[in-house]
């Protein structure tokens, strides 16, 4: 079967690494998550002494988004080797920038094809957004993410994937999540009429809802398009 990228975009809480992680296993797919993929990249114990991850590193920690050409080139590298590997792709929050799309958009076109790549706009209101991440609990070990809509975090002591604890991310807190809103706003959204330009059709999808919900919406929208 052909293989496949789904583009997932969204403000903070909206879902996307939650889609994106149930996406993996319906369509055979590699999650990239942006965001994760990134931490790892600039807390990399191994690469601390480069001037840049270090220049990177504070904007990450700051949740500014980080500088686009370095972004680029560490995405576009592990892109090409998912690729290679014979896997198709699917993307939380990225390309990030008008920058990053106008560069990355080719690369996978080239890998995959432009039929092949599905791009949604998971809506959700910022009061619902601050409110979702900032009640929003990691695990240290497997980086499970605790729906704490439906198990309330007071109550939550052990992950229920592994059994490991849970921790925060200094990105979920309120005044973090309020500047990550406004980069959203002002440099990912505008990412939408540049794939326009390209032929690509972003399918808006309301994020309210249970993830179940909202992941059926997005499997029936790709069969249609397949």
């Amino acid at each position: 079967m052909q293989k496949i990228v789904v583009i997932l975009y969204g403000p903070p809480g909206s879902g996307k690494g939650t889609q994106a992680n149930l996406l993996e296993k319906k369509f055979d797919l590699i999650h990239f998550d942006t965001g994760k993929f990134l931490e790892s990249v600039v807390h990399d114990s191994a690469r601390q002494n480069e001037a840049l991850v270090k220049r990177e590193r504070k904007l990450f920690d700051g949740g500014i988004l980080m500088t686009p050409s370095f972004v680029l080139r560490e995405v576009a590298r592990e892109a090409r080797r998912i690729s290679g590997a014979g896997w198709g792709l699917v993307f939380s929050g990225s390309p990030r920038t008008v920058y990053e799309a106008e560069r990355l958009m080719p690369e996978l076109e080239h890998l995959y094809g432009k039929k092949n790549i599905f791009i949604f706009g998971l809506q959700l209101i910022p009061n619902h957004s601050i409110k979702r991440n900032s009640a929003r609990l990691m695990c240290t070990v497997c980086g499970y993410g605790l729906l704490t809509a439906y198990y309330p975090k007071t109550k939550a002591k052990h992950c229920p994937v592994c059994g490991g604890s849970f921790y925060s991310r200094i990105l979920d807190k309120p005044e973090v999540i309020r500047v990550r809103l406004k980069q959203y706003k002002e440099r990912t959204e505008p990412i939408f009429d540049t794939v326009k330009k390209r032929g690509y059709r972003v399918i808006k999808i309301d994020a309210e809802p249970a993830p179940y919900k909202v992941l059926a919406k997005i499997i029936a929208a790709i069969k249609i398009r397949k």
